[in-house]
């Protein structure tokens, strides 16, 4: 058996000093987590990222950097994920948009609102992830191929 990384993406997007979050069902909770999916076939990761974030917040943004990339080993299941997670900027929101099966909203909260979910976070990688972006880790969307 061949052991490969599940590919993905996620998306911090920061606006006023909010974050965009997605509240979701995952594994039989509800969770907060940034806009996040798996890659599709013939799809690049920005691509990716873009149609993830619409797809389950209804925001189109635009990327404009990279905060990281991040391997993280699920304890629930025990598969690995590689994921890079990008920073984008709102365009435009369509509020009649409907939201990907196991989306419950999208919402924007302040640092300390996440704080004080921080036992409804998906995983340690949603908050180590805000926190990085705001110790100042941006690279440039170039890094990304």
């Amino acid at each position: 058996m061949t052991w490969a990384p599940h590919v993905t993406v996620a998306t911090l997007i920061e606006r006023d000093e909010r974050y965009l979050l997605v509240y979701e069902e995952a594994d039989g909770r509800q969770v907060y987590n940034q806009p996040a999916g798996h890659l599709e076939p013939d799809e690049t990761l920005t691509e990716a990222a873009i149609r993830e974030a619409l797809e389950e917040t209804a925001w189109t943004i635009k990327l404009t950097g990279v905060v990281g990339v991040n391997l993280y080993t699920a304890p629930s299941n025990k598969v690995t994920y590689f994921r890079t997670t990008f920073i984008g900027e709102v365009i435009s929101h369509d509020p009649n948009r409907p939201l990907d099966r196991g989306i419950i909203e999208a919402v924007w909260l302040t640092y300390e609102e996440i704080l004080q979910r921080k036992d409804q976070l998906r995983s340690p990688m949603t908050l180590q992830i805000i926190e990085d972006y705001r110790a100042g880790r941006r690279f440039p969307l170039e890094v990304v191929g």
